[in-house]
């Protein structure tokens, strides 16, 4: 199988501008490619995995990655799926958030003379001169053409700053000054992105003729990869100061019956052929695969010895034994009343709940356990004692979870 047909088979690529070429550079280890990531944050989340997966399969087949990091473009924000404006951020922020992005990144892709580049377009974006920059790059585009792409039209019903209106500018201009100083010749993006991407490739032929290529490809799915890296709590962070080893495990360890083969086909470095005998699996062979899918990803981000540890305490945990690299709560002396603190409270300190009257609703519902005993009393209290040493483990549902200690 070539490389190009793995992709394929592991259902990454969706939209090709000229699949024959881009086959043929792929396969024999001749394109050099970029990939986008805005500085939104100080940590990449899991919605950023196929992307690095995808640059990590294409280097080791050869190929040179470009990792373009937005520190000019950041400062504008993708209205691409966005409903309203972006928080603005300073420069100041951008710049942090940039050199945090390249220390997770070198996990995945290995730079160097001669292997990936990480640039930032700040570079060349942040001291462009307007007035030239229009007359050069901004003739090549018409507005009619810009008003259908499908990254503007939700913001066109609530109001598209023309902040924004420039960002498919300036990523356009991206691929260019790529294509021109290190020879880029692919980019990949979200289907999300096509317009943005389309405009790239058209901006390189119109500028330098017809003889400069440049192509464009898009992610299968990329769009339902951001939403992986968010669940109710918020954002699942490759950063482990902002999701645990433990954590990281659970969140793949629990993914839906129908996303767990997706995931081992796009995300992790499994042989398709392994992955393909898992098809037919079924009940309990599903949360085999669940294990699997977790323990690869989290070794791929945050090493073996973290991965097993995970997915020991992890089992420990379904087992009713000790789980000590669990998320844990901890509790002091103030927080108990009269020497003893109630399930209610118990829930609302652990995080676990937002309020009492949502605690007590779990509670009478059914929907809470202390030590593997279900709790359905809301007067059952606990003293100090009780969660001393490795402490409690107190369940609420299935995948919510805390061990609650005394600090």
């Amino acid at each position: 199988m070539t490389v190009f047909e793995e992709l394929k088979a592991r259902g990454l690529l969706a939209q090709l501008t000229d699949e024959e070429e881009i086959k043929e550079l792929i396969n024999n280890g001749k394109a050099t490619f970029y990939i986008g990531f805005d500085p939104t944050a100080d940590s990449l989340h899991v919605g950023h995995f196929m992307a690095l997966c995808l640059m990590k399969r294409l280097q080791m087949a050869g190929n040179r990655p470009i990792a373009l990091i937005g520190g000019g473009t950041g400062m504008i924000g993708d209205p691409s799926g966005r409903s309203d404006l972006r928080t603005m951020m300073t420069t100041e922020m951008i710049d942090h958030n940039c050199e945090c992005f390249k220390k997770q990144m070198s996990r995945f892709i290995e730079f160097g003379e001669g292997k990936a580049m990480m640039v930032n377009n700040a570079d060349w974006l942040r001291d462009l001169n307007y007035i030239d920059f229009i007359r050069d790059i901004g003739v090549h585009f018409s507005v009619n053409r810009m008003l259908t792409a499908e990254c503007y039209k939700q913001r066109m019903e609530k109001g598209l700053s023309f902040l924004e209106f420039n960002y498919m500018i300036m990523q356009s201009y991206d691929f260019l000054c790529l294509y021109e100083k290190y020879g880029c010749n692919m980019q990949f993006g979200g289907d999300d992105q096509w317009s943005n991407m389309l405009g790239g490739t058209e901006l390189i032929r119109r500028k330098l003729g017809k003889d400069a290529y440049a192509m464009t490809i898009t992610l299968l799915l990329n769009s339902e990869g951001k939403k992986m890296g968010k669940t109710q709590k918020g954002a699942v962070w490759l950063d482990p100061n902002k999701t645990s080893p433990f954590e990281f495990y659970q969140y793949w360890r629990n993914v839906a019956d129908a996303d767990v083969l997706k995931c081992l086909r796009m995300l992790t470095f499994l042989p398709i052929e392994q992955i393909e005998e898992m098809d037919n699996w079924e009940g309990s062979q599903l949360n085999t695969a669940k294990e699997i899918l977790a323990y690869e990803l989290t070794n791929l981000v945050h090493g073996e010895e973290e991965a097993k540890r995970a997915q020991e305490s992890a089992r420990a945990l379904f087992s009713g034994g000790s789980a000590a690299d669990m998320p844990t709560a901890e509790l002091t002396e103030e927080d108990f009343t009269d020497g003893s603190l109630d399930i209610m409270g118990v829930l609302v300190k652990a995080g676990l709940t937002a309020s009492r009257s949502e605690a007590r609703r779990a509670v009478e519902q059914g929907g809470i356990t202390v030590a593997d005993e279900k709790v359905t009393d809301i007067k059952t209290a606990y003293v100090p004692e009780q969660f001393a040493g490795e402490g409690l483990i107190i369940r609420r549902g299935k995948k919510n979870f805390k061990r609650v200690v005394m600090k």
